[in-house]
């Protein structure tokens, strides 16, 4: 074990060389930032982000592609601070649920209308598409009409993509891809969603 004047050394020597790497970053701007995978917590870590996002004082935007047949925790703290977040559940429930492809292309057009809406606003800081990866999987929307609408963002706009499987154009377009892996679900040994933790 290191003696205490050991350990300050050797962070005193980290600090130095941390201190350059951060010092060397200069650019700020509006990042697209993608969380997929098959594992939880892709929605959970975006609304983590909106809720540090409206600390700051700044405005945020959510949209839900296919959650909104259900009532969500997240849904009744975020309407308690209209002057922050503007959240939007706009689907009707799983793909399986609704068993109507032409209503849900149309519900997700209306979904992207908003997303874009919100994109094209710069008051908006940060704004979250939540699950329209699932849209594009199941082609509900043009990939290249959702990339340039991302695109188009105001230089300081930030926006979140979630759901699982994001194409590969997206990933390739974004600043920050973060894939959620599954090591471990309830789900599997017979636990259903549970209000707090899935909703």
């Amino acid at each position: 074990m290191r003696s205490e004047a050991e350990h300050t050394a050797r962070m005193a020597k980290k600090k130095v060389v941390q201190d350059k790497i951060v010092a060397a970053k200069t650019i700020e701007k509006g990042l697209l930032m993608v969380h997929t995978g098959p594992g939880k917590g892709k929605t959970t870590a975006a609304l983590g982000m909106a809720v540090r996002m409206m600390g700051h004082g700044r405005k945020v935007g959510i949209v839900q592609f296919v959650k909104g047949a259900m009532t969500t925790g997240e849904k009744v703290i975020f309407d308690a601070f209209p002057d922050l977040v503007e959240f939007k559940p706009m689907g009707e429930g799983f793909t399986w649920d609704t068993q109507d492809r032409a209503r849900d292309i149309a519900v997700a057009r209306e979904g992207w209308d908003e997303v874009r809406r919100m994109i094209a606003d710069p008051s908006y800081a940060m704004v979250i598409a939540d699950e329209i990866n699932i849209v594009l999987r199941y082609d509900y929307l043009p990939l290249d009409e959702v990339l340039a609408g991302f695109a188009a963002r105001p230089a300081m706009t930030h926006v979140v993509a979630t759901g699982r499987n994001a194409p590969e154009a997206l990933i390739a377009a974004a600043d920050l891809v973060t894939e959620m892996g599954q090591v471990k679900h309830p789900f599997r040994g017979g636990v259903k969603a549970q209000a707090g933790v899935e909703f």
